[in-house]
């Protein structure tokens, strides 16, 4: 009896070495036709210590229009519906944050100032010069307001997209509290194994408004850049805290986007809330985003009722607009920076 026992723990063994081998190989597989098949738009940028950034930079005139995506793993792909539209009036740039899509992670302690760090050198190596005007969707909206604290001057106005606020976890506190799925958190940690990618279709449905190509791009990027947003989301309450430290935008140009829509069913069940608590939550997100619009002596708020939190896909003409107004009002100034 011990010798059959022996023999089938033997083969129980060597069939799961065997299937996680071939996981292995798959995984690496496929990272090497994500980086075959979907090359990077625009360049990669060399900014020092072995790192390179992706930088999609089109069009042409002043300012020059950033974009700086939320906690997604989307990376420069977030603003496709917007960015071509903004290119045809005015220099338009688009990247993807270290470890996100085709940009190498860093090792450096995640923050909003080396967020902000890495996008000016990006921005600087390339021969890019502000004026600038960024756009910040949700997290990014703070990444934004940070980059403006420390290269303020070369900062001409903004548009925040439904942005995150500083105080929002105290805020809402009373309705729901964070949580991080412990699935989510195994799945992530077991991408080498080529489950997460074997998993990215049915996890990563395409957006509104998003082509079939850069939905399959995101897909075959996401077991390494859903490694960095886990590691940006354990990180959201320092960011939080540290973009807190600044809410003074001057005069400068600013509109800020808040999405109206009533949230769905899933959305309620992720945040584990009931529908009327979800029409309070929003009451709370509107009046954050009225104090947001309050950072600056010349802005506008602007509610959109149809519009879920990824406006850039739901309602991408709403941001375009919101951006090209925020660009005649600097050219309107002779595109100095205010202070």
């Amino acid at each position: 009896m011990k010798p059959l026992v022996m023999r089938i723990v033997f083969w129980s063994v060597l069939v799961a070495a065997l299937a996680i081998l071939a996981g292995v190989v798959y995984e690496q597989y496929g990272r090497y036709r994500a980086a075959r098949d979907f090359p990077a738009p625009g360049k990669m940028v060399d900014i020092g210590g072995g790192r390179r950034i992706q930088l999609d930079c089109r069009g042409a005139g002043s300012p020059t229009v950033v974009f700086e995506d939320g906690l997604s793993i989307d990376g420069s792909l977030s603003w496709a519906a917007v960015q071509p539209a903004v290119a045809q009036r005015t220099r338009a740039c688009s990247y993807s944050r270290a470890g996100l899509m085709w940009s190498d992670a860093s090792n450096a302690p995640r923050s909003a100032k080396q967020v902000a760090q890495d996008l000016r050198e990006a921005l600087m190596r390339a021969g890019e010069r502000g004026p600038f005007v960024l756009v910040g969707q949700s997290l990014g909206g703070l990444y934004a307001t940070t980059f403006t604290r420390y290269f303020g001057s070369e900062v001409a106005g903004l548009v925040l997209v439904d942005p995150s606020h500083p105080d929002q976890v105290a805020r809402v506190a009373a309705f729901m509290t964070e949580t991080r799925s412990l699935r989510s958190r195994i799945a992530v940690s077991l991408a080498w194994t080529g489950l997460l990618r074997a998993a990215a279709p049915s996890l990563l449905p395409q957006a509104p408004n998003q082509t079939e190509h850069d939905a399959q791009a995101v897909r075959a990027f996401a077991p390494k850049s859903m490694v960095t947003q886990m590691a940006e989301g354990d990180a959201t309450d320092a960011v939080l805290a540290e973009a807190g430290a600044f809410r003074d935008l001057g005069s400068r140009p600013l509109v800020v986007l808040t999405a109206m829509a009533p949230y769905t069913g899933s959305e309620l069940r992720g945040m584990q809330i009931t529908p009327e608590q979800g029409v309070q939550v929003q009451a709370i997100w509107e009046k954050m985003h009225e104090e947001m619009a309050a950072w600056s002596s010349r802005s506008a708020h602007r509610l959109l009722p149809k519009a879920g939190h990824d406006i850039q896909f739901d309602d991408p003409r709403a941001v375009v607009e919101a951006v090209l107004s925020v660009v005649e009002a600097v050219r309107a100034e002779g595109g100095t920076p205010p202070g």
